[in-house]
């Protein structure tokens, strides 16, 4: 099957404090692991040892970590990334800690991209047998997973190829400069490669730049709530609660205390492979993005780590 889900957010804050306050009693993620200066997290609804690693000096993503389905993947994905003209480079068993073995590699944004295909199994906050819909006492937010995250490119069309061809994604929305000619100007592409409508998105812009990573949650209710302890926390919000064009998401934006943006988000309509893509011209991005206010607030495109 190749690539199942984005498995983990590697991110850089200046105050590991303050970082997990935020991570822990904010979103209400669980911690796994805290050794040689990082912190590890999962949320109530996923199994897997963590899904976002913490790591004191700086902002921005230090490398995000792809699951596949079997170990065979890795020499599949090893080889059409050389046939891409990446450089592929093998990681041994617990350089991530309860991760496995597998390949690394730096896009052409200047991402680092790792592929594994386990890590330890330490089983969600409700079980497997009988489980009840969610645990009893959840803090803050409550956060069930990690959902995808939003980088920046310089050629959005390399990246989008490069996702296409080295892990089998396909896109659900693109903004581009003629609706009607895909040889036209790529600025934004949303990707995926399940019935999720995206793992990863890339926007035109700064080159190894994390523009935010983003938490699922269920529903409208779910969202509004968030902004309410996000409030109740004094935590910056971007903007929001509100509704996506692209995607049909519902969201809020905001910063953790080193400046990184999360987002929770929810909703969303079922991805599938046959389903024609929904091609946004640059005009209407900001209908695209914040489908209620129809505009941009200059943090959105301007404030990236």
């Amino acid at each position: 099957m190749g690539i199942m889900r984005m498995g983990y957010a590697h991110v850089r804050v200046t105050d590991l404090a303050e970082a997990k306050d935020h991570y822990a009693n904010t979103m209400g993620l669980y911690q796994t692991l805290e050794q040689d200066g990082r912190v590890y997290y999962k949320g109530w609804d996923e199994w897997d040892h963590h899904s976002v690693v913490l790591e004191e000096g700086g902002v921005g993503v230090v490398k995000f970590g792809f699951k596949v389905e079997y170990e065979s993947d890795l020499d599949v994905i090893e080889k059409k990334a050389q046939q891409f003209g990446l450089t592929v480079e093998r990681m041994s068993a617990g350089e991530n800690p309860e991760v496995s073995d597998g390949i690394r590699f730096i896009t052409p944004s200047e991402h680092v991209l790792e592929v594994y295909h386990g890590q330890t199994v330490i089983g969600t906050e409700v079980g497997t047998h009988n489980p009840d819909a969610f645990p009893r006492h959840l803090v803050g937010i409550g956060v069930p997973a990690l959902d995808h995250a939003l980088i920046f490119a310089e050629d959005v069309r390399l990246m989008e190829n490069m996702f296409r061809e080295v892990f089998d994604y396909f896109p659900t929305e693109r903004v581009q400069t003629d609706l009607d000619d895909d040889d036209a100007h790529f600025i934004a592409s949303w990707m995926t490669s399940n019935n999720q409508i995206h793992q990863i998105a890339i926007l035109e812009g700064e080159q190894s730049k994390l523009h935010h990573f983003a938490f699922k949650l269920q529903d409208w209710n779910e969202v509004g709530r968030a902004a309410d302890i996000m409030t109740m926390d004094d935590v910056p919000i971007d903007i929001g609660p509100t509704r996506h064009g692209i995607t049909r998401g519902q969201t809020v934006y905001f910063f953790d205390p080193s400046g990184n943006r999360n987002e929770v988000f929810a909703g969303g309509y079922p991805a599938y492979r046959d389903r024609p893509i929904n091609k946004w011209t640059p005009d209407q991005i900001a209908k695209g993005i914040f489908y209620h206010a129809r505009e941009l607030n200059e943090r959105f495109t301007t404030v990236y780590t």
